[in-house]
């Protein structure tokens, strides 16, 4: 089999979306209001497409149905089956999203049967005055809450947060959140579509109707407590694999290529890149190199043992931790 993968992204016209996703990516569509690509998914109904190689055309669920354990990793197929763990995003938002949060697995299974939706965020690109609203800033009731977004003062106890390229946010499920206007972010989470949008600034959809709000089935999901930091700390300037994020759904790595360096944390899970800047090679087992650069996303197969980039350039890593 082979041993790295490569998908066709699904672009998603929305009310909030620009036009960043195509510079990143260097795509050339006459799409408008690109707000969201997504890089590698197995949601029902929006599985990604393998789109080169010997396995053109399959879906991802159809990659994982031929390949197993070789593909995700033998922990990660025992857990998950046939459905990949993780869905891959990259956003832009041109406008402000709505503010919104996820329920966790329990109540997920419950209303939804669903796995629920933790998440995180890196900041790839930030207009000057761009902000990230991520956790409440004063601890709330649910009536609080109920009466807050029915007189439009929701915003007043969320807690904002100047972004910066290079930011990390992790936003657990029941964590509220918005992305500001002027982001332009990848986004690693469970795979789930989930969403419970609570506030949306009287906005209305592509369609001229008002959007869908889920104010009463977000009170059981919120986190109302406020928490000390919001925004992941990290070291910076480190070079090689730096840790960004690690929790039981998924474990990020920023790795700075920067001549050669190798992948030392690969375990029993795939491994996702995403190039955030530069390019570079990917070589596999010492087999044939693979390349990659800004914009783009690969997914290499748990079977893979020597993974080694050469190049300069800036990625994110995903896998899943073993359970």
């Amino acid at each position: 089999m082979n041993k790295i993968f490569t998908f066709k992204p699904i672009l998603k016209t929305v009310v909030w979306g620009g036009d960043k996703i195509k510079k990143f990516k260097n795509i050339d569509t006459d799409m408008e209001n690109i707000g969201e690509s997504w890089e590698i998914s197995g949601v029902p109904g929006h599985e990604s497409v393998v789109d080169s190689g010997e396995d053109a055309g399959l879906t991802i669920t159809q990659l994982i149905d031929r390949y197993g354990a070789d593909l995700v990793g033998e922990d990660v197929y025992r857990r998950f089956g046939h459905d990949f763990p993780l869905l891959i995003k990259i956003i832009d938002a041109r406008d402000n999203l709505s503010v919104q949060v996820h329920p966790d697995d329990e109540l997920a299974r419950l209303r939804h049967n669903s796995q629920g939706k933790t998440e995180m965020w890196y900041v790839i690109d930030a207009d000057y005055d761009a902000a990230i609203t991520a956790g409440l800033s004063k601890e709330i009731t649910p009536d609080e809450y109920r009466r807050r977004i029915a007189d439009n003062s929701i915003a007043d106890v969320l807690a904002s947060h100047r972004s910066h390229p290079g930011d990390v946010f992790f936003l657990p499920a029941g964590r509220i959140h918005a992305i500001g206007a002027g982001n332009l972010i990848a986004e690693i989470q469970q795979t789930s579509d989930i969403t419970y949008r609570v506030y949306d600034y009287d906005r209305r959809g592509l369609d001229g109707k008002p959007r869908q709000l889920h104010v009463e089935e977000a009170v059981d999901a919120i986190d109302y407590k406020v928490y000390d930091n919001y925004v992941t700390d990290y070291d910076r300037n480190a070079t090689g694999e730096v840790p960004l994020v690690g929790c039981r759904y998924f474990d990020v790595q920023k790795i700075t290529v920067d001549g050669q360096t190798s992948l030392h944390h690969l375990s029993e899970s795939f491994a996702v890149l995403i190039c955030i800047s530069g390019q570079c090679t990917i070589d596999i087992d010492q087999e044939a190199a693979s390349s990659i650069s800004r914009g783009n996303t690969a997914l290499i197969a748990a079977s893979a043992r020597a993974v080694t980039l050469t190049g300069n350039a800036v990625l994110i890593t995903a896998s899943v931790p073993r359970q």
